[in-house]
């Protein structure tokens, strides 16, 4: 690491912190991102360098010192004692906590993502959490189940972050509860299919078209 990916990083922190201090009264936005700056002795050429896509980035950073502080909580428990359910729960309830901790900063950084022209944001660091908690949960998968896996627990993290700001942690943990239940029905369900039957059938009838049929053994 350079001097100046350290002095980033460190500064990175030190807006944060004024941000998440400024938040409740100010939002989630250019002006945030400005009185955070200037707290930190910061002139706009510094603040154009550190964060060129200004409140964006600094909901960047909540989301993923959020993602830090789960995964420290979660460092205490040793996952493989869990059934791959209790895993997930516990993470999604770990990564819950610990943006309710900044909770009135959550919610307006929630709000600012929740805004059209930052949906792009928002999936993308919703997909970095599951990634993270994936992980935690020891899920080593590299085809297609990785990115399927990230994909459903995504749709499970999005609405129950918002839960948990908006409606406080039991409404939240019973959404979830439900939601890895509903999951893991449809897992259980799925693992008696052969979903590759039709791809295969497709697949040997174009090959016949093409080399013709195999030789029949002679009676």
């Amino acid at each position: 690491m350079t001097q100046n990916d350290d002095w980033a990083d460190r500064t990175e922190q030190t807006v944060l912190d004024a941000a998440v201090a400024r938040a409740p009264a100010l939002g989630w936005n250019a002006r945030l991102v400005r009185e955070a700056c200037e707290a930190c002795g910061l002139s706009r050429g510094d603040e154009e360098l550190l964060l060129p896509n200004g409140a964006r980035d600094l909901a960047a950073l909540l989301s993923r010192r959020h993602d830090a502080r789960a995964l420290e909580a979660l460092g205490v428990v040793d996952a493989k004692s869990l059934k791959i359910r209790e895993r997930i729960a516990r993470a999604v309830s770990d990564r819950m906590e610990a943006g309710a901790a900044d909770l009135e900063a959550t919610r307006r950084c929630a709000a600012f993502l929740a805004l059209p022209t930052n949906a792009d944001l928002g999936l993308k660091l919703a997909w970095e959490s599951a990634d993270h908690l994936w992980r935690w949960a020891g899920d080593e998968t590299t085809d297609w189940n990785h990115y399927s896996k990230r994909t459903i627990l995504s749709g499970i993290l999005i609405p129950a972050l918002t839960m948990r700001w908006f409606d406080g942690r039991a409404p939240a943990e019973a959404f979830v509860a439900r939601r890895i239940e509903n999951v893991m029905a449809f897992e259980k369900w799925k693992a008696g299919k052969d979903f590759e039957a039709p791809f295969r059938r497709v697949s040997d009838a174009l090959s016949r078209m093409r080399y013709g049929a195999k030789d029949q053994p002679v009676s």
